[in-house]
């Protein structure tokens, strides 16, 4: 009896404890800098370390080091980027120099040389020692070997690009140093490193030259000498022969003429293997310094670009005596934004080339008729595919894409065969290259064709079920689910459905067969494999394939496993762990079988996790304890039936003290389908203008985020059908305030604010980011991120009208809220800034006009160069708090800002910013 008393009264002492809580704390911007995410990983090729990166919003980072097997700990502050070295022995990472250092160098305008210089950190992986070096500009290691590290010193007080380079040994701690480099390279294996030395102004001594160091030797060999351009440095897969660009020109010169240098050893220096003339290429063509070089993996093939000799540089041209035109002209290819926007890409464009150091043969492999080429096993392959879209590019401008011509190349002979023409696809080459598939979008089927035999087969027509997007909802052919893979030797193509995964034999004499068995589709389970080997180019036969999968239904995460190949029929994928989280990039070590990944959840930050189980590996990181001091939310499914009569669902967000006896505003926040991300982590972070949902559902908002699908010709009613059904429907329940409802959205969400307001009285406020507000003005004009017409993007992908102006006028101003604005009572919000590269800003100001002539309450918001998602940090958070300002006055009838009742004079720009308020500063 007694016990049971002391119990009771521990138990009223608990509870009265608890009831004496303090209530948990809003969320406020000033939250924003300390909350923290998992940045880089890594895990030991022997699996008992994990390295990884916690980094705030702003400020310094911290690297830690975790023992796997013991559960020790090491953090070293301002770590960053660490490699775990192939033996498993040292971590090796830069230190960034202190976030509030360098803020205050900056204010001072320091010059280069005297900003604060990051270092670089050692770690003996078990100890606790930090082997520090200051002022180390960047640093390499061996990507197959051990037991060194190069690194470049930063030289005293100076801007230029060169540095010491230092090449340390670890294990002897001790090290050699190779004065004014400025690129250096490891070969893969570590037993070679090229270092390009440039000569000091201040030592007449000095010269130029690049060096190959032999670091078992601890010795240099020159392997050219005397000033160049030098680029593009490459080792083969052994670390024995090396190769490089080089011109003799000086930088200055009007025109320079660069040559292929190529090294084996026994030779006492690089030798050109091509120049301007060599008799391969085409008239007039030379060796390009912007084409990648590099080596197959046998070692057997060396391929380097090649271009167009460019004239010399018109040094009678005066600069400021000439027209500055652009001529656009009906039969260019691309449009000339398009044009100017490439010109850069286009200027430094390559052809690729082939050196064979075996017989010295060289081979002109692409040119301007065939300018793509994409290779098998590494090089190794006598096959690689080539393909280009010449004669097909003026379709851009209404399509998006380009069809393309494909062919079979012959690396021994340069011999192209005509493979396809006007294919919608691109064309794949297999890791052996013995065959080279395609999706035929038209047919819905994929096609391999048979480097031996020339034979082109359809390889999927025997599969029951789509392999092409089965819920597209744009006017245009849908897409493939993909691949997953090969297997050895090219024997078999492992292929997606929506669902499940399909062996396919590309010779066809074998059926297809699921290696899911049918399951993923039963359940509404997604299958995809999860690659978490770095070095794996194909599969093996009977490995067992780690499968993530994605719940349809419930919107769960997890794995699953299921073999490659198999005796009999196929079994139900084995689960090992699905549940209501989010699981982020698995890696597995090299030679054991521990993993690492990040696990997270609406309520639950990113952590990252390791063990040879992924259900039931051990949490190591714990980011962003503060979070339990604030009132969070919660996130489940909310469902309805759509004014189309169809099933709706949508992603309802709670805060965690919700009340049923209490009424909330809300807030929808959409863009197409959001459900999928039921469980992602939402960091209270400045966003570049989307809804930040955990800052407003911490402070007493219900956000519905509803799914929305539509109909060709009609997006804007899809929205309808969708938005305000979701919201009538949340309306129905007693604690959703259907006085107090808003929108919020950004570009394509954006658009659909700016349409829904046209249509509806319910919301008390709106805000449209980057809205596109009259489709017949938007049609023809151009997204300058990429200088692309937008034409496509209303006649075959996302704004779906599905035809063109002329043929559908009716359905663009349908579709435009410029033309209904009379229409709307709801207050609105525009972002719409001077640099966006996707909806042109007159799209927001073309609607501000419109409401502003019409008498309506309307604000813009023009943040200068800034994009189409912001990207300053500074604008970011200034755009949360205004949207804050916005959303409390129209629906919690908090007072209004000063931006928002008189607005800030073009006078007073950057003075005052228009925040307080006359009865509640901010």
């Amino acid at each position: 009896m007694k016990q049971i008393m002391c119990a009771a009264a521990f138990t009223g002492l608990s509870l009265l404890s608890y009831a004496q809580q303090p209530a948990k704390k809003p969320l406020d911007h000033s939250v924003y800098d300390s909350w923290q995410n998992i940045g880089s990983k890594a895990i030991s090729n022997n699996g008992q370390w994990t390295v990884y990166t916690v980094t705030p919003q702003e400020g310094d980072a911290s690297l830690f080091i975790y023992n796997n097997q013991n559960g020790q700990r090491l953090e070293v502050p301002r770590g960053s980027n660490a490699v775990i070295t192939e033996d498993s022995r040292y971590a090796i990472f830069s230190i960034k120099a202190p976030f509030a250092v360098v803020r205050q160098a900056k204010i001072k305008k320091k010059k280069p040389a005297d900003m604060p210089k990051d270092s670089l950190g050692i770690v003996m992986l078990g100890s606790n020692d930090v082997y520090k070096v200051p002022a180390v500009r960047s640093f390499k290691t061996p990507e197959k070997g051990s037991g060194v590290v190069a690194y470049l010193k930063e030289k005293p007080q100076t801007d230029t690009a060169s540095g010491h380079l230092v090449i340390y040994y670890p294990d002897k701690k001790s090290a050699d140093t190779i004065r004014n480099v400025q690129d250096y390279i490891f070969s893969k294996p570590g037993n070679r490193l090229l270092a390009e030395v440039v000569a000091d102004k201040k030592d007449s001594l000095s010269q130029a030259a690049v060096l190959l160091w032999n670091v078992a030797a601890r010795k240099a060999d020159t392997l050219s000498r005397g000033t160049a351009l030098r680029s593009q440095f490459a080792f083969d897969e052994a670390g024995e022969q090396a190769a490089w660009c080089s011109s003799r020109d000086s930088a200055k010169a009007l025109q320079q003429f660069y040559a292929l240098y190529y090294y084996r050893p026994g030779q006492d220096s690089g030798v050109i293997t091509a120049d301007r003339n060599t008799r391969a290429f085409p008239a007039n063509w030379s060796v390009s310094p912007d084409g990648k070089v590099w080596f197959s993996q046998n070692g057997q093939r060396l391929f380097f670009g090649t271009a167009p000799i460019r004239p010399p540089k018109d040094t009678n041209i005066v600069d400021f005596e000439v027209a500055k035109v652009d001529i656009w002209n009906y039969q260019d290819d691309y449009l000339q934004p398009m044009q100017l926007k490439n010109a850069d890409k286009e200027l430094k464009r390559s052809y690729q080339a082939v050196y064979y150091p075996g017989n010295k043969q060289i081979i002109q492999l692409a040119d301007k008729d065939m300018e793509n080429i994409s290779f098998a096993r590494e090089g190794n392959s006598p096959y690689a595919v080539g393909y280009t879209d010449r004669g097909q590019r003026v379709v851009v401008q209404w399509t998006g894409n380009s069809l393309k011509t494909a062919y079979l190349v012959n690396l021994e002979n340069g011999n192209r065969k005509l493979l396809q023409q006007n294919m919608d696809s691109v064309a794949r080459i297999s890791p052996a290259g013995r065959y080279i598939t395609w999706y035929n979008l038209q047919q819905k089927q994929w096609f391999a064709y048979e480097t031996a035999t020339g034979i082109t087969r359809n390889i999927t027509e025997k599969i029951p079920v789509s392999l092409s997007e089965e819920d597209d909802d744009h006017p245009d052919l849908p897409g493939p689910y993909g691949m997953a893979g090969w297997l050895e030797d090219d024997k078999a193509v492992y292929i997606y459905d929506r669902y499940d995964i399909w062996q396919v034999d590309p010779a066809g004499k074998n059926a297809p067969q699921m290696i899911t068995a049918g399951y993923g589709r039963q359940q509404k389970l997604r299958f995809r494999y999860a690659k978490v080997l770095k070095e794996e180019k194909f599969f093996k036969p009977g490995q067992l394939l780690l499968l993530e999968t994605f719940s349809e239904t419930t919107k769960e995460n997890g794995f699953y496993t299921a073999p490659c190949t198999f005796k009999k029929a196929p079994l139900k994928p084995g689960l090992l762990v699905m549940g209501p989280y989010t699981f982020g990039d698995p890696v597995k070590a090299e030679n054991a079988g521990n993993y690492i990944f990040t696990k997270a959840s609406y309520v639950q930050s990113p952590d990252v996790y390791t063990g040879t189980s992924l259900a039931n590996a051990t949490q190591i990181s714990h980011i962003n304890p503060q979070q339990q001091q604030y009132n969070w939310g919660t996130a489940e499914l909310f469902k309805w039936t759509a004014y189309n009569g169809k099933p709706a669902e949508g992603i309802l967000y709670k805060p965690e003290d919700f009340d049923s006896t209490k009424k909330y505003p809300v807030i929808l926040y959409f863009y197409e389908k959001l459900t999928d991300g039921l469980y992602n982590y939402q960091p209270p972070s400045p966003t570049p203008s989307r809804l930040n949902i955990p800052f407003f559902v911490s402070r007493g908002y219900l956000v519905l985020a509803p799914d929305i699908t539509y109909e060709n010709g009609h997006p804007g009613q899809g929205a309808y059908d969708y938005v305000v059904s979701g919201a009538r429907a949340l309306a129905a329940h007693p604690w959703a305030d259907s006085l107090n409802m808003g929108i919020q959205g950004q570009s394509w969400g954006g658009y659909q604010v700016a349409y829904l307001i046209t249509r509806t009285h319910l919301f008390k406020a709106a805000w449209a980011g980057a809205p596109v507000a009259n489709m017949t003005s938007a049609y023809g004009g151009i997204r300058w991120e990429t200088g692309m017409n937008r034409q496509f993007q209303y006649e075959r992908s996302q704004s779906r009208i599905g035809a063109t102006l002329w043929e559908k006028p009716e359905l663009y101003m349908e579709n435009s809220p410029l033309f209904h604005l009379p229409k709307v009572t709801t207050p609105l919000a525009i972002m719409s800034n001077d640099a966006d590269g996707a909806v042109p800003w007159y799209q927001g100001i073309e609607l501000f006009t419109g409401l502003r002539r019409l008498g309506k309450k309307v604000w813009l918001l023009n943040y200068n160069n800034e994009a189409h998602n912001l990207v300053l940090r500074q604008n970011r958070k200034d755009i949360q708090r205004r949207e804050q300002q916005f959303f409390d006055h129209f629906l919690k009838n908090a007072p209004a800002p000063e931006w928002m009742e008189k607005g800030v004079p073009a006078t007073e720009k950057g003075k005052n910013w228009g925040w307080e308020t006359a009865g509640n500063a901010q």
